[in-house]
């Protein structure tokens, strides 16, 4: 039997193993792998999220019963310290001797540490493994007790945002020095690198950049960062993330090829300088290229297999790094080339400071093919950007379209999914061909997503290509004649509009009698909060009526935070608020010793609340006449002012009366997902109208009305409904439209998804609201203005209802208080003890 060892166990190495394993041909071959980390291979794309909860489990990608099970040898905790090409063995630390017929380098990289002065001083460390991440943890926890919370991560690539996103989810105040001019300058241009820039500052992270670090200073741990230019940042730690180096000093030791600036060469085939040696991953030089991503890692694992068990699959000539990924917060993406600058190229760019939003595209100067580009703030639109470029597809008549807002009108740039080329890869980080995709529906067994991606594993990657191989999955099925129908789960084989009309037409009035008369067994946490919705979307029902199937929020009419306390957010209509009212918030805060924040919506959020103190605090609250705000509930939240015609002289009409009335009118109001409007009293936009799920501006001859606009992870500019209405004819529309949202989205789908997928777009929206195309116009507003008149304050229902008031208990059998709870200062108020 032939022995295959894999030095090194990282997410290329596993990928290496599971290729292996799946091949019938390695019945033959035993498997050995070394891996000098104390645990199996895990997930290091997603490391950051270390500190924000996972454990190291979470992250793993194979349990050692894995490994075993398939008939591998995983020794853990074992560095292979020396190669012998000529005996064909490799020697471990300790100096056991094991010999191979195979070999394969995963080892992967290092964190490159500049040469600076001062670098070894306690505090500093790199960011690269799970122990690397504790020990930071660790030392951050440390110099918090002490008083100290400044941070600074050195590097503002790739790697060094996630550490900043990391260390400041430890509670540390971060900067991000970088020595280029800009952010990640290997993957955006100035204007994108700018824009990431604003967006990360707006997170309360420090950016400074063009710095030269001349001298890490301190005595004995690091105490501040001294710059080329003369300039120094106090820091009480320190996390560098400038870069990566090869693995590569076995390979150099034994006497094998390496690049000048390090990495082992291999051919398309992976192979080494000796035919028996392979290298793969990021120790791997190939076409005089490092490459850092996973997809081309998995590429070469699959290759370096295949070889070594008979194959002939070759490398990729052209490694594509486009990639799209989540930034503190922010979405970036890039592909193809997104520098290019010629007379043959044609940069098209859209930028909007307000959303955080830059999007360039790179086009032919004849229109016809799409050679790369930059997305930032708002990377929705790239699996059908990347699909055009890499495939070499046609373009729209109008390019710019692309990025510039052809949302609304129906249809999609690509058409359907299924005209894509079979050879198109959809999933980049498994390879995974639309071919594979369809093939494993139309010519094997596969029926369902589900069964695609165990069939395939498109999705597990990075996960980013996952609404395409729903729409491909979902176009092929019915290419066969098959019905597709998106259920709410398997307790209901209904959707969300046939489960709404079911219930109205039947007057179901509970969640019981709903599920005994069009479902099955003892329902679940999914299906219970949609049918929450779909009560209180047909009867104004509150949350305090059925209150088993209402999310946790939606219990305890206030947002659970992390350590177990709740917030409390009044109700201030337009953000207009008396003295009166000011000042009790202000006491209540005091006495019940909350912190207190303005939050984006014009109103004041209430942090650190205990569960018995909630009624407390709302009573207090609704003496001076506040209500519940339902910051916790998928209904109304705000609708934003600015201060109109009333103060502003470039005012042309009375916004924040506009919106008291607006607000008043639809509070309460339960929706799908949750639902923001803004009244701006100009085209200057202060309330930020346009970028709500409705949003009114006013123009000359009355009022503009905008709708299926978001913020949030995919921030949307709401789409012109109508111009020019007065205040009852933009009321009027607006009941139709909520209404008709209420009655038809998909659970938990915003509005602008909703009209996304609505179709004809914008353009079929107009003709059933303003044309009445469905006959329906009337029903619609009779509908709203019934919830409208039903509604009441689920605050003071808790409070005057002492079977309701028993929820706000810590435990059922005693009125004990919960003593667990912790807090620690920050600046003058207070914020959770840190996990």
């Amino acid at each position: 039997m032939k022995r295959v060892i894999v030095v090194g166990n990282g997410m290329v190495g596993y990928k290496f193993c599971e290729k292996f394993v799946a091949k019938s041909e390695r019945e033959n071959y035993e498997l050995l792998v070394f891996g000098e980390e104390p645990r199996p291979a895990y997930d290091r794309v997603h490391l950051s999220e270390y500190f924000s909860g996972k454990t190291a489990n979470d992250l793993s990608l194979a349990t050692m019963n894995w490994y075993e099970s398939n008939g591998i040898i995983l020794k853990t905790s074992e560095l292979i310290s020396e190669i012998n090409p000529k005996n064909k063995q490799v020697i471990t630390y300790r100096n056991q001797v094991y010999e191979y017929d195979y070999l394969v380098l995963a080892t992967g990289s290092s964190a490159f540490v500049p040469p600076i002065k001062g670098v070894d001083k306690k505090g500093v460390f790199v960011y690269r493994t799970i122990e690397d991440l504790e020990a930071i943890k660790s030392y951050a926890l440390k110099i918090k007790q002490q008083g100290s919370t400044e941070a600074a991560v050195l590097g503002g690539g790739l790697l060094g945002l996630e550490a900043a996103k990391a260390v400041k989810d430890l509670g540390l105040k971060t900067h991000v020095v970088e020595f280029a001019p800009r952010l990640m300058p290997r993957q955006l241009d100035e204007g994108a690198s700018n824009m990431l820039q604003q967006t990360i500052e707006g997170f309360d992270l420090g950016v400074h950049l063009g710095k030269q670090t001349n001298l890490i200073a301190g005595n004995g741990a690091i105490e501040s960062m001294e710059f080329s230019d003369g300039t120094s940042l106090k820091t009480d730690i320190l996390v560098i993330s400038a870069g990566i180096r090869p693995r590569d000093e076995l390979a150099v030791a034994a006497g094998l090829k390496v690049g000048h600036r390090g990495g082992v060469e291999v051919n398309n085939r992976m192979q080494t300088s000796d035919g028996y040696i392979y290298a793969i991953g990021e120790v791997a030089l190939y076409n005089n290229g490092i490459y850092g991503l996973v997809a081309p890692g998995y590429e070469m694992a699959e290759v370096a297999v295949e070889h070594i068990l008979g194959g002939n699959k070759l490398m990729s000539e052209e490694i594509d790094m486009s990639t799209q990924l989540k930034l503190i917060g922010t979405e970036v993406a890039s592909f193809g080339d997104p520098f290019i600058e010629n007379d043959e190229v044609v940069a098209i760019v859209y930028e909007n400071k307000l959303s955080g939003i830059y999007k360039r595209i790179n086009v032919s100067k004849d229109k016809t093919r799409l050679l790369g580009g930059i997305l930032v703030g708002d990377s929705s639109d790239y699996n059908t950007l990347f699909q055009l470029y890499i495939n070499c597809m046609k373009l729209p008549e109008n390019p710019e379209d692309l990025i510039l807002g052809s949302r609304g009108k129906g249809g999609s740039a690509l058409g359907s999914v299924l005209d894509l080329p079979d050879t198109a890869q959809i999933c980049s980080c498994e390879s995974v061909s639309k071919r594979a995709i369809c093939c494993s529906i139309t010519e094997g067994d596969c029926s369902s997503l589900k069964d695609v991606i165990k069939e395939t594993k498109a999705t597990t990657g990075c996960g980013g290509c996952k609404p395409m191989v729903v729409d491909l999955v979902n176009e092929t099925l019915k290419s066969l004649g098959q019905e597709i129908k998106e259920t709410i789960c398997e307790h209901f084989a209904f959707n969300r509009q046939e489960l709404y009309d079911l219930i109205k037409i039947n007057k179901i009035k509970n969640y019981d009698e709903a599920l005994n008369m069009f479902g099955k067994g003892d329902g679940c946490e999914i299906c219970k909060p949609v049918l929450a919705s779909v009560f209180a979307g047909i009867y104004m029902e509150t949350a305090n009526k059925q209150v088993t199937i209402q999310d946790s929020n939606d219990r305890f009419l206030a947002n659970i935070q992390r350590n177990g306390t709740y917030s409390v957010v009044p109700r201030v209509p337009g953000g207009e608020i008396t003295p009166q009212q000011l000042m009790a918030i202000g006491r209540v805060a005091e006495k019940y010793d909350l912190y207190t924040k303005i939050t984006g919506g014009q109103r004041i959020d209430l942090f650190g609340a205990q569960l018995h103190e909630l009624p407390l605090i709302w009573k207090e609250l609704m003496e001076v006449g506040l209500e519940s705000g339902h910051a916790y509930a998928k209904s109304l939240r705000t609708v934003k002012s600015c201060v109109g015609s009333t103060w502003c002289r470039y005012g042309m009409h009375e916004s924040v009366s506009f919106a008291i009335k607006i607000e008043n009118r639809y509070k309460g109001l339960r929706s799908p997902h949750k639902l923001k409007g803004g009244v701006s009293g100009c085209i200057r936009e202060c309330a930020e109208a346009r970028g709500k799920d409705f949003g009114i501006i006013a123009v000359e001859g009355g009022w503009n009305l905008y709708v299926c606009g978001n913020g949030g992870a995919t921030p949307k500019h709401a789409i012109l409904l109508a111009e020019q209405l007065d205040e009852e004819t933009c009321i009027k529309y607006l009941d139709r439209f909520l209404m008709y949202y209420i009655k038809t989205a998909a659970p938990l789908m915003r509005t602008a998804p909703w009209l996304e997928k609505l179709d004809g777009g914008i353009e079929y929206l107009k003709k059933v609201i303003i044309e009445d195309s469905l006959g329906i116009a009337h029903d619609l507003e009779t509908e709203m203005q019934g919830l409208v008149n039903k509604y009441e304050c689920e605050w003071k229902q808790a409070i005057e209802d002492p079977e309701i008031m028993k929820r706000f208990r810590h435990f059922v059998n005693s009125d004990d208080t919960d003593d667990t709870i912790e807090f620690v200062s920050m600046r003058e108020q207070k914020m959770p003890r840190p996990w």
